[in-house]
């Protein structure tokens, strides 16, 4: 049996694909609110195919609850936050999930984090709380790290076919684990040590991250020369060797706009370029705002009340709002003592901020100035919708005429 600890946007659907391939899994979670939803039939966030996923795998017996399970193999899944001032991460949810795995594993128990955590931190964290602990690692609990590779938006699909990392200082430990991902992972699954595999999946997060920032600068320098730069990303991106992404809003989830943190803050003196990339990420939100500034005073818009921000969620088609560049943009607007703008997005069910709409239409209704913040397939679809807006697009989805771009 398999004890899956934190059912959040890894662990659960981690869980239920465990399940679903006949894997005996129990999914423990401290939020005794989300596990009394999931015993009731309901999963708790939307996500394409999770909701047949979970049928099936309540149909091959999972069970959830908020207590830790004695078993031979824990799964942890919980947050890592990272401190905002000093950039390094918040290692407190994965060492007190270890904590109390300690207290019920039998010896010779696998501790797999999952958790994205930075270079070093099974080392610095986890370790020193078994060994405080009175466990000999390697003897009592063997260690394994095994990244999660997935996106909010096609989990299921990815949690399937994608490649994975077992990082473990056992190799025959790290096959062992192999073999249970292999029960549902077709992609390759590659054995390494537990350092490569924490720095490897940062890696990943970092490198989108910088090319994301790249776009977002040239955005910047064309705006500041009356450039088009999507007509300049387009020609470049003809040369064989080119991609450029888009530019966008900011960058949000909880992977490239979190993980490049922990090497800045464990390598101050280091990752510069990491460093100038998130800071060029991060400053978007502003850079929309003042956009959005420009084009009211271009149009005679005085009253702030009349402009909506259309998408709350950090990326299209999920519900997931964490690191939301709307969300950041609402927080520097009531730095500067602003309020008043409305908000939609028809993802998000619960409010979660002032002036929530849940209704297009009647957002649409009470507003002068839309503003694309994420590209819904329902805005995609009903773009005619903004017709005699002014429309300020952040994401190079809407063609009306006149529509403002970054």
């Amino acid at each position: 049996m398999i004890n899956i600890v934190g059912l959040g946007y890894i662990g659960l659907p981690t869980a239920l694909m465990f399940a679903s391939h006949g894997v005996e899994v129990v999914g423990t979670d401290y939020n005794a609110s989300l596990v009394d939803t999931l015993n009731h039939g309901h999963t708790t966030f939307e996500e394409d195919g999770l909701d047949d996923l979970y049928k099936e795998a309540v149909k091959c017996g999972i069970r959830f609850s908020t207590e830790y399970q004695k078993t031979d193999l824990y799964i942890v899944a919980v947050a890592t936050p990272y401190d905002k001032a000093s950039k390094k991460i918040d290692a407190s949810y994965v060492t007190g999930a270890v904590k109390n795995v300690m207290e019920v594993c039998p010896k010779g128990a696998t501790v797999v984090i999952e958790s994205t955590v930075s270079p070093g931190t099974i080392d610095k964290f986890v370790r020193p709380v078994i060994e405080e602990n009175g466990f000999v690692i390697g003897e009592d609990i063997n260690i394994v790290h095994a990244p999660e590779r997935i996106i909010p938006g096609n989990m299921v699909y990815e949690l399937k076919h994608n490649s994975r990392t077992i990082g473990a200082d056992d190799p025959a430990i790290g096959e062992k684990v192999k073999a249970l991902y292999a029960s549902f992972c077709e992609g390759e699954i590659v054995v390494t040590d537990i350092r490569t595999a924490e720095m490897t999946k940062v890696v990943e997060n970092t490198f989108r991250d910088i090319n994301i920032a790249f776009a977002n600068e040239l955005a910047k320098i064309c705006r500041s020369d009356n450039m088009d730069v999507y007509e300049i990303i387009r020609i470049a991106n003809k040369h064989p060797r080119v991609n450029i992404l888009s530019p966008g809003p900011g960058v949000g989830g909880h992977c490239i706009s979190v993980d490049p943190w922990f090497l800045v803050g464990d390598y101050p003196g280091l990752a510069n370029l990491i460093r100038q990339a998130r800071q060029i990420n991060d400053s978007m939100p502003e850079f929309v705002l003042g956009r959005i500034h420009d084009i009211m005073q271009e149009n005679g818009m005085k009253d702030v009340s009349r402009v909506g921000l259309y998408g709350l969620t950090y990326k299209e088609n999920v519900d997931d709002i964490r690191e939301s560049p709307t969300l950041q943009m609402l927080e520097s607007m009531e730095r500067h003592l602003a309020s008043g703008v409305k908000v939609y997005d028809p993802y998000v069910k619960r409010d979660v901020c002032e002036n929530q709409y849940h209704d297009f239409d009647a957002f649409l209704n009470d507003v002068d100035m839309v503003v694309l913040l994420v590209g819904h397939d329902e805005i995609r679809q009903n773009m005619e919708k903004l017709n005699g807006k002014i429309v300020l697009d952040t994401r190079n989805i809407c063609h009306l005429d006149g529509t403002y771009r970054l």
